[in-house]
């Protein structure tokens, strides 16, 4: 087995993510074969060594990869204190791994997320310089003429920088106030400032595309494991 970084074994392991990680390492809540380690880039050899956090021996769990098509009700978390629905409400029945959604749905938000153990993945996923492509169906409170569309395809400038969508275009036999919008961006609420930037309120927000993965044949609420191809693809980005 090939050598990894301690902050990557951790993260590998489900505890959390790769930042999370991190923060325990240089705490010292970490052990390799019985010494505390605070460097998160120390080698480790996975077959030999033994890890240890909070009194447990730590093993890479198989990861399990999950697209779920998400409805509007639920939170991106793994737990929530207000005892409000999750994603993971959703799969625990039937997946009995510790999960992580890659990325954070509005709660009203629906469609694609993924659902995954992969500490590794997530952070290639979330990133921005991988600059990930999403696909969002919007509806909005009223039509949206062209020269909005024309002006959000040049770019606005919100208060955290320059955005542009990838591409823009009016959904085909509806109304002018379904549009899709496609963009690599990973800055919170990106879609809805767009469109409330330019004087609209957003009625329904739904990722139809992300990371080349789409929701053909699942219905709302329904989830399903990647194929051995998928998970290729998203690991080669």
């Amino acid at each position: 087995m090939k050598l990894l970084t301690l902050n990557a074994y951790l993260s590998k392991s489900g505890i959390g993510s790769r930042r999370t990680v991190v923060n325990l390492i240089k705490a010292g809540k970490v052990q390799v074969n019985n010494q505390i380690i605070k460097e998160p880039g120390h080698r480790i050899n996975p077959a030999v060594d033994r890890i240890i956090y909070e009194n447990n021996i730590l093993r890479l769990p198989e990861c399990t990869y999950i697209l779920l098509n998400k409805p509007k009700g639920y939170i991106t978390t793994v737990s929530d204190e207000s005892g409000r629905k999750t994603v993971l409400d959703l799969v625990k029945e039937s997946i009995n791994q510790r999960l992580f959604p890659v990325g954070r749905l509005d709660r009203d938000t629906t469609g694609l997320l993924l659902l995954t153990n992969d500490g590794e993945l997530t952070q290639k996923l979330t990133h921005p310089k991988f600059e990930i492509e999403k696909s969002y169906h919007v509806i909005l409170d009223k039509e949206v003429p062209a020269q909005d569309i024309e002006r959000i395809k040049k770019g606005l400038k919100l208060y955290d920088g320059f955005i542009k969508a990838d591409k823009i275009f009016y959904c085909p036999d509806k109304r002018k106030n379904n549009v899709m919008i496609k963009l690599h961006s990973g800055k919170n609420r990106i879609v809805r400032r767009i469109f409330e930037y330019c004087g609209y309120r957003v009625t329904s927000l739904e990722i139809t595309k992300f990371a080349g993965l789409n929701k053909i044949g699942l219905r709302i609420g329904q989830w399903r494991k990647l194929t051995a191809e998928e998970i290729e693809k998203l690991k080669a980005i």
